[in-house]
């Protein structure tokens, strides 16, 4: 096969790579700080997505031109939109069901998150159809022989990457990833240490829903078009890939990320005929690999809460 071909399957791979990584990163978060699983996440996703759909169309109509302020204001507006939406969701729903069944909450973020999907489809203007994302990135390329790297593609990989090194930083160098990381381990001795318990499940919500609406840009960026319906796969597919890596791991969230990206690559390059089936041949790798190793590439604390 063509290096350069070699390449671009490599960077398409990365790009949906990191994507997925922030999606799967969020229900590790989730996990880690309160043992849910949160099945709203990819639909609040959604709504990050259509927040900064929103917002450019509200910058374009006060005659705002600049395409980096515009994606800067985009960014700034969905992230603290859907941190905000996922404080509420963890103060009113997930918080108050910590002493029933696990299967409540799941049951509960399901439904919730069906909500949300039909809320975007039935009060966005038109919300039912696929809707253009603007390309506010650079639109230029690079040519080296046959592989074509797109700046756009280059810089979203860029930032990508740099939000998981910059949650990587938070985690482990502040006193914020100390107390985060301190809840999830022993929430109650963690209490006894002084640390408020409650804030650090709202912090770390709004922190994972952030990232999530991150993805969303990025997903709007890269196919130029949503629809009320992308956080449906992409939460399927984020939280696969929090399995894969190992429930309750960041490093296996980011891994499982990248894997899962990485299958769906090597699917559409061994089925050349049958490319749209990448996805049906990522899953069933995933579920044979669960099958041999149910706690993930990277076991953490999941058969102690299991």
């Amino acid at each position: 096969m063509d290096a350069g071909l070699i390449a671009q399957y490599i960077m398409n791979g990365l790009m949906l790579g990191t994507m997925y990584a922030l999606v799967a990163v969020g229900f590790t978060l989730f996990f880690g700080v309160l043992d849910v699983i949160k099945f709203s996440h990819g639909d609040v996703l959604t709504v990050g997505a259509f927040v900064a759909l929103a917002t450019f169309g509200g910058l374009k109509a006060v005659g705002l031109d600049s395409n980096p302020i515009l994606l800067i204001v985009m960014l700034v507006v969905a992230v603290f939109a859907t941190a905000l939406l996922g404080m509420v969701i963890a103060r009113t729903m997930v918080l108050p069901l910590r002493s029933a069944p696990p299967l409540n909450t799941l049951l509960i973020t399901l439904m919730l998150g069906t909500v949300l999907r039909e809320m975007v489809r039935l009060f966005y203007p038109e919300g039912a159809n696929p809707k253009p994302f603007p390309a506010l990135l650079p639109s230029g390329s690079i040519n080296i022989g046959s592989f074509n790297l797109r700046y756009d593609n280059l810089i979203m990989l860029a930032a990508g990457l740099g939000v998981i090194v910059g949650l990587q930083l938070l985690l482990n160098r502040t006193r914020l990833g100390l107390a985060i990381r301190a809840v999830a381990q022993d929430d109650e001795t963690a209490r006894t240490m002084g640390i408020n318990f409650t804030v650090v499940v709202l912090i770390t919500f709004a922190i994972g829903s952030g990232l999530a609406a991150f993805a969303g840009i990025m997903n709007g960026l890269y196919y130029n078009e949503i629809n009320f319906g992308i956080g449906l796969l992409l939460g399927v597919i984020g939280f696969a890939a929090a399995i894969l890596g190992g429930l309750g791991s960041i490093y296996g969230a980011i891994l499982g990320g990248f894997l899962f990206a990485a299958l769906q690559t090597i699917g559409a390059v061994a089925l050349p005929f049958a490319s749209a089936y990448k996805d049906v041949f990522a899953f069933t790798v995933v579920i044979i690999f669960m099958a041999w190793r149910p706690t993930g590439l990277i076991q953490e604390k999941i058969s102690e809460r299991v």
